[in-house]
């Protein structure tokens, strides 16, 4: 894990502790994807915090937010806005949706229709909705963090590669150990632990955080390296879907991120190899060989990692 430097990243993580106990390493990496522009899917059982875990962050971050909980009557007008008729006026009136927001946080987003999904496609790669053409840009900082359940539960339907390919991360909180849980069955006796979260920060200076990781230098070395990863999940028999470029482009972003948070401004191969898999584990897709042998997406990612050689950086 990645020890923080930064001053206000220290202080964001520390308030989303408050709500969240014994997951740093998913709250730093949720951290990462919002400093770098990214959008977070996570993927988990129902009860283990992922809407805590997005609440907290947008009260520490001081981020607007917006909440839908997606079923099957949920529609795209009720994401990205809708135009209504005002009878006095004469004229159509625009409605925004609730993606009008700093952090929009689509709760459950595999329990409602492809339709329904897709309208937040624009949204989440353009910053911007197009309603009755007519395109609105959305706020700043606009950020994702989506949750599903897992594949196989009760009205659950996969997303779309498409829609895939639009998060940043894919992480699970994943269930506490028994010490931890303790500690969250302890919190049930007081206040909230929610409600003792506090802003650490603005979204002015959430804006020049961002700006400053995008100034985080790459060297050519490890751009030749991302790309190497890349094309070896392509060059891959136990994959039929490799990563695209987009993910090589994401994978970089990330880590710049990842370099900053550590009090760096330059990116060292194990930025990239600690993102590597939450990046591509969503992005690849198994063939029918690795299936047959029960083998899974991050047994495959892990074996490109070690067989891709990190080169040696030179400081000068």
């Amino acid at each position: 894990m990645i020890k923080l430097t930064q001053p206000q990243a220290v202080e964001i993580v520390a308030e989303v502790r408050k709500a969240i106990i014994g997951k740093d390493s998913v709250i730093c990496k949720v951290l990462m994807a919002i400093l770098a522009g990214g959008h977070i899917l996570l993927e988990d059982n129902p009860g283990v915090g992922k809407t805590t875990l997005a609440l907290a962050f947008s009260r520490a971050m001081s981020l607007s937010y917006n909440r839908v909980q997606f079923t099957p009557e949920v529609m795209p007008a009720d994401v990205v806005g809708f135009s209504v008729y005002n009878r006095a006026a004469g004229h159509f009136e625009y409605r925004p949706g609730a993606a009008f927001c700093n952090l929009f946080l689509a709760d459950e987003i595999n329990r409602t229709s492809a339709k329904t999904q897709s309208a937040l496609l624009e949204a989440m790669e353009e910053g911007q909705v197009t309603v009755d053409g007519v395109t609105r840009p959305l706020p700043p900082s606009f950020t994702v963090i989506a949750t599903q359940n897992p594949y196989g539960s009760v009205g659950t339907q996969p997303l779309p590669e498409s829609q895939l390919d639009r998060f940043m991360l894919r992480l699970s909180i994943g269930y506490p150990t028994l010490e931890q849980e303790v500690k969250i069955l302890k919190q049930t006796e007081g206040p909230r632990p929610l409600d003792s979260v506090r802003p650490v920060t603005t979204l002015e200076e959430v804006l020049r955080m961002r700006e400053a990781v995008g100034q985080v230098y790459v060297a050519d070395e490890l751009y030749q390296y991302v790309a190497k990863l890349c094309a070896a999940t392509r060059d891959n028999n136990l994959l039929r879907l490799g990563a695209s470029p987009r993910a090589g482009e994401v994978l970089i972003r990330v880590s710049r991120a990842c370099a900053w948070l550590a009090g760096r401004d330059f990116v060292i191969p194990e930025d990239v190899q600690e993102l590597f898999l939450e990046v591509l584990g969503h992005r690849v897709a198994l063939s029918p060989q690795a299936r047959a042998t029960e083998t899974d997406a991050r047994q495959v990612l892990e074996d490109v990692l070690r067989a891709v050689s990190a080169p040696r950086l030179v400081q000068s």
